[in-house]
């Protein structure tokens, strides 16, 4: 038996010992600098990356404390889950963007909502910037500025005051009813539609880096552009999403 099979043995155990609860946050704290590197690197340099570490640390102790393998999830996944989750939730508790940039935000979902009903497809960069009244470099600075703005931004389909939170249209994990079924199953295929629709580079920076878990270094290393730049599309993908499911969500919603 491999000492990963112990271990994973001994979190089965009603009660751990000391020894052995510290033993399992040690083995499982190079997981949570992961984490919090993966996090931290979509937000202003104003954030310190030990407070999130910090924090991770506390999701990986809630996450040992509450193990439990008859649920039939390996310990490791189950960290993963409340570690990136008590990093999120500290997040959601911060005000740590500034205002204008958060206005900005809104104004280019908002160009991009005008723009594809205008003309039916999706904007150019060219198209954007000249809406909204600016220089291709002042929207490409925009776009920079809005690093860490998309965090968790496609959770929130409606405008910062409704506070309209898409999640909670969901199905929880431990809930099966038809109706939440079908409307995950939808929320999900007009996901997929919005991916679709949005340029072919910006489709592969989300893919790399939300799926393949690449850094935005390693993604401009195999598309060869600046990581500023790959920075830039993927803060416009997931406004383009954003702006995206708003519109199709809500009237989803309206027409039920």
């Amino acid at each position: 038996m491999t000492s990963a099979n112990v271990t994973e043995l001994q979190s089965c155990e009603p009660h751990l010992t000391p020894e052995m609860r510290e033993k399992l946050i040690l083995e499982h704290l190079p997981q949570v600098k992961l984490i919090a590197r993966r996090i931290h690197e979509r937000l202003p340099g104003s954030v310190s990356l030990d407070d999130l570490i910090s924090t991770g640390i506390v999701g990986l102790i809630a996450a040992i404390d509450r193990y439990d393998t008859r649920h039939d999830v390996k310990l490791k996944t189950y960290a993963e889950y409340k570690i990136r989750g008590a990093i999120l939730d500290s997040l959601r508790g911060l005000d740590w963007a500034p205002r204008q940039q958060r206005r900005r935000a809104k104004l280019i979902e908002s160009a991009i909502a005008a723009l594809e009903q205008e003309h039916q497809r999706t904007p150019l960069e060219e198209e954007i910037a000249e809406y909204l009244g600016i220089s291709i470099e002042e929207y490409h600075h925009w776009l920079s500025e809005a690093r860490g703005l998309t965090l968790g931004s496609l959770e929130n389909a409606g405008t910062e005051d409704e506070g309209c939170d898409l999640l909670r249209y969901l199905a929880d994990n431990d809930e099966h009813w038809p109706s939440q079924i079908v409307e995950r199953a939808e929320l999900e295929r007009i996901l997929a539609e919005a991916i679709r629709r949005m340029p072919g580079l910006e489709r592969t920076v989300l893919s790399l880096y939300y799926y393949e878990e690449m850094t935005l270094r390693e993604i401009a290393k195999i598309v060869d552009l600046h990581e500023s730049r790959i920075s830039q599309l993927k803060s416009q993908a997931v406004l383009r999403l954003r702006s995206y499911m708003q519109k199709r969500w809500s009237v989803q919603r309206n027409c039920a």
